[in-house]
Parts: C-alpha cells; structure tokens; sequence
C-alpha cells in the first residue's frame, strides 16, 4: 500500500502551483475545473513520484492562526528530502532570500533530522530535509 497524494484546499492555488513548481520541482497536470461546485484543482507531480493536489472553491472556511509558530490541530507539515546537508542550507537560504517565513533550522534535531522549517505562500509548514 502506498498514499496516493496529499490535497490541501488553498487560498490562491496559481501562487501556490508557482511555489511548489519553483522551490520543489513539482510539475502540474492541467487545471481541472467543475463550474456547477465552483472547484478548481491541479495535481502536482514531485520527481520521486508523490503526488499533491492543490483544491480551491468558494465557501471553504479558513483556519486562521494567529501566529505562524502555533502549533494547531490537523495537517501538522510534510516533509521533502534533498539529499544532503548542503542542499538543505541552500534551499533554506534561497526560500528566506525570496521572502518566505523561516521558523527553525537549519538544525540537526534531537532524533537525528538535519531539517529546516518554512512556511509555503499560504502558512503550511514543510519540513526541509537531507
């Protein structure tokens, strides 16, 4: 048995799609669209095979933290591997440099990681990882 993809409902999922194309190599499938429920939505395709769908229709409630550091119940991160100390220092550096929000690492981690965390465009936590 393996998990067939992960979904999240997004905000904006042009800007999201951009991010996950940009900073993690994803490659979207066409964008399927149901105008009677107003659901729009694209796979991405990641080069180990994962696969994520990004979901958005009007009317999905929003689960507004008041601080990006919170923790909260639910989808808590994922995580990408990259392989390597180096790729995760450089990675990190590159998503902070372009203005994304950075809340720990890079660090080794009391069970063994070497790891960052950021925040993708809409406040989901990844797990940055060798």
């Amino acid at each position: 048995m393996k998990i067939e993809h992960i979904a999240l409902w997004a905000k904006d999922i042009e800007a999201m799609k951009r991010f996950y194309e940009t900073y993690f190599d994803a490659q979207a499938n066409n964008k399927y669209t149901n105008p009677t429920k107003g659901f729009q939505s694209y796979f991405l395709t990641f080069t180990s095979g994962a696969r994520m769908e990004l979901m958005q229709k009007p009317g999905i409630g929003t689960h507004e933290k008041a601080d990006p550091a919170d923790e909260f119940l639910g989808y808590a991160h994922f995580a990408f591997a990259l392989g390597s100390e180096s790729a995760v220092n450089e990675k990190t550096h590159r998503l902070v440099s372009d203005g994304f929000i950075k809340l720990d690492g890079p660090r080794w981690t009391g069970d063994g990681y070497y790891e960052s965390v950021i925040l993708d465009p809409e406040g989901n936590r990844i797990e940055i990882t060798v």
